[in-house]
């Protein structure tokens, strides 16, 4: 009996503690983390004057200039390694094919049926020596199969099943994309031929050098200042198109992802108000990923994985989860127990997170987190972005239509409110996510 009533009575306690924990950090968050700052931010990243921030254009700059001027409000962040601004820049080439002819078996091939994915100004192969053949047959998974192929360090010749028609058509599309100077040369080939014996190609290309910047901030921490957290979110978008009926021509992207720069940018704030972080925290706003996520990889490539103890990376909250308010969803849950810890830390709260309900999306690595959780970082994404098929799916999606009207600026400041508190025990060093499985390893 005595010591039920202690059970009881140390049940009542952490229930009023917890009560006192959550009122007392609502009152504080609150102050930084609120719906009038929500929509001050976001209404400027995703204001027609930023002219969908696409990736080389001044619209993107604008947005780039915008997001630093709120880093350098925050007198405790200081730039990112040898950075002397708050901007990351780094260079990619653009290629205009001037000249092309391939040959395989000695029959041409048409435009239509290869791809050349390289960077160099001339290229020459009369034969297939030097090429690693790779075959893509139709019962390979394509998807899974082709983005190591382009990311590849070695010369590759690819033969693709035509059943792929359709999907190597986009792949063509990669063509006009800027991408990161490399040695390597990638052919794609279309084709019914699974064991050629001859193949020559000759390609000239017009190089053009063209600059992009990751926006970077640093809250150096404490006890543990080689320990990194991060969170992240892409600035740019698509840009502007052709006006419709009901649209005008910028798809804004308040969502895709005005949202989670937002987020980044009130995180940042906030945790440098607070002035408790043992472990370092980045805030970082990525370029380039709508064009392949080139500023996350180039990112991750400036830092040691394995210091890396977490990362946040916030894409479209702005609209309710598929389970309502006060919920969103953490992409590749299940391959850490980060989504545990941040569970746990909202014991008492009315939020809550859950597994990714779009398995069949492939989501863990679809966006800006991708890079650096293949390293082996628990790298997850945090969405509310219904990504089924129509008419369950977010309607505003790549569309012009995503502005800010459309979004739910008071549930959209508990998501981050929710990040923030969740967070707090990977920042203070006592806990640490498991790690992720790597890919290639």
């Amino acid at each position: 009996m005595v010591r039920s009533m202690i059970n009881k009575k140390l049940i009542f306690l952490h229930s009023i503690f917890l009560l006192c924990f959550f009122s007392a950090t609502a009152q504080n968050i609150d102050k930084i983390i609120n719906a009038k700052e929500v929509e001050r931010i976001e209404s400027t990243l995703s204001a027609d004057d930023m002219q969908g921030r696409k990736t080389f254009t001044p619209g993107i700059d604008k947005a780039a200039d915008f997001i630093a001027a709120e880093f350098s409000k925050q007198k405790q962040l200081s730039y990112f390694g040898k950075n002397s601004s708050w901007f990351q820049e780094f260079s990619m080439i653009r290629t205009k094919t001037l000249s092309a002819t391939v040959l395989l078996d000695h029959d041409t091939i048409s435009a239509g049926n290869y791809y050349v994915n390289s960077t160099s100004a001339n290229i020459d192969y009369n034969s297939m020596i030097g090429l690693e053949i790779v075959r893509i047959t139709k019962d390979d998974d394509y998807g899974k199969k082709i983005q190591p192929l382009l990311d590849a360090k070695k010369n590759l010749l690819v033969l693709i099943d035509t059943s792929y028609a359709p999907r190597f058509k986009r792949l063509r599309g990669f063509g006009s994309r800027a991408r990161f100077a490399s040695p390597y040369t990638q052919v794609f080939l279309l084709t019914a031929t699974t064991a050629p014996n001859y193949f020559e190609l000759h390609v000239k290309n017009e190089l053009t050098e063209q600059k992009l910047k990751n926006v970077v901030a640093v809250l150096p921490g404490k006890s543990k200042k080689d320990e990194f957290v991060v969170f992240s979110g892409h600035y740019d978008h698509l840009g502007i198109g052709k006006p419709n009926a009901n649209q005008d021509s910028i798809y804004n992207g308040a969502n895709d992802d005005a949202a989670g720069t937002t987020a980044v940018l009130l995180l940042a704030n906030y945790f440098s108000n607070l002035k408790n972080n043992e472990r370092t925290i980045i805030f970082v706003a990525f370029t380039a990923e709508e064009i392949g996520g080139y500023g996350s990889r180039y990112f991750s490539q400036q830092l040691d994985p394995d210091k890396v103890v977490a990362m946040f990376n916030l894409e479209m909250i702005g609209t309710e989860s598929k389970w309502g308010t006060n919920s969103a969803y953490i992409t590749g849950y299940e391959k850490s127990d980060m989504g545990k810890i941040l569970q746990a830390n909202l014991t008492g709260s009315k939020f809550h997170f859950e597994p990714d309900p779009y398995p069949k999306q492939n989501l863990f690595y679809r966006s800006d987190n991708a890079t650096l959780a293949e390293l082996g970082v628990p790298a997850h994404t945090i969405s509310t972005s219904k990504m089924e098929e129509a008419p369950n799916n977010e309607p505003n999606y790549h569309k012009q239509s995503d502005e800010i009207g459309t979004l739910d600026m008071n549930n959209m400041t508990e998501i981050i409110k929710a990040i923030a508190i969740s967070s707090k025990t990977i920042i203070s060093g006592k806990d640490t996510p498991s790690r992720v499985e790597k890919v290639n390893d």
